[in-house]
């Protein structure tokens, strides 16, 4: 009953207008910053001694620590350089095909491919008879994003849209909820064919930031626009197996859609952890 009331009250709530105040209250420098922090780690049991920065008083601001770096070897790749590794840490809530153009949301609800993508139907083609995975990252978790293989990217794509909250609970309440909430759309080519990175927004999550554009979100305008990349466009970006490709400013959820020669090792299911640098997929081309 508690889960059902807030998911409700989720429908009348300024979402944006909250997400600004926190996306201000954890960029502030306070005397309060470093027990802010210890208080968070105690809370849901964050593992610092991983963190490149270990010490809460190192970190001037909450966003600071939150979007904190690890160690370089915290999160090992998988030795097999063919093999498409985890891109986040976090826990999947649902892994398989994409069927009939749509994903799973949570048992009894799906929602499609066209929607996530801002309704591009022939990049939504590209994937009909892909692989997804949706990985959700809670607040104890590492909030950068990495490349699950080496890709070049294609576009980015801004979508708006609403801020309900990605937790399991919402999830399963919100009809839509990843093609509703405001999210960040990275297309990049693979030699195993087209592969997306959607970088999903939630309420308090008041920015999402990519290496090579900066802070994305929150822009002004309630429009979906997207921006092109590639040789002929002056910007040729290529991003290694394992490398950081964004990061979320306060948790959130990431799908990511592959292509139909790429299949999830079979031991992956919904609800089991992944961390960074996990192998967890194979492609069908002999390249890498």
């Amino acid at each position: 009953m508690r889960q059902t009331l807030w998911s409700a009250v989720q429908y009348v709530l300024p979402h944006h207008l909250i997400s600004r105040a926190v996306f201000h209250a954890t960029r502030w420098r306070t005397p309060f910053t470093a027990a802010t922090i210890r208080w968070f780690v105690r809370r849901f049991a964050v593992n610092l001694s991983e963190a490149a920065e270990s010490d809460p008083a190192a970190y001037p601001t909450f966003n600071a620590f939150f979007t904190r770096a690890l160690k370089p070897d915290a999160r090992p790749l998988a030795a097999d350089p063919a093999e498409w590794v985890s891109p986040c840490d976090g826990r999947i809530s649902q892994i398989g095909a994409i069927q009939s153009g749509n994903l799973l949301q949570a048992k009894g609800r799906d929602y499609s491919v066209l929607e996530l993508l801002g309704g591009d139907a022939a990049l939504a083609q590209e994937f009909a008879q892909g692989q997804f995975a949706t990985v959700y990252l809670s607040p104890r978790d590492y909030h950068r994003v990495h490349m699950p293989c080496t890709g070049r990217l294609r576009c980015m794509i801004h979508v708006p849209g609403r801020l309900f909250s990605v937790s399991p609970a919402t999830v399963q309440q919100v009809p839509n909820l990843f093609a509703r909430n405001e999210r960040l759309v990275c297309v990049f080519e693979t030699d195993e064919g087209p592969m997306a990175l959607v970088l999903v927004g939630a309420i308090n999550v008041a920015a999402i930031e990519t290496v090579w554009a900066g802070l994305v979100t929150p822009p002004a305008g309630d429009t979906v626009t997207r921006r092109d990349y590639g040789a002929d466009t002056g910007m040729d970006i290529v991003l290694q197996r394992g490398g950081e490709m964004g990061r979320f400013n306060m948790g959130s959820t990431v799908v990511m859609l592959a292509p139909a020669s790429v299949r999830f090792a079979s031991e992956w299911q919904s609800q089991m952890p992944v961390r960074l640098g996990q192998g967890w997929a194979t492609g069908l081309n002999e390249s890498v």
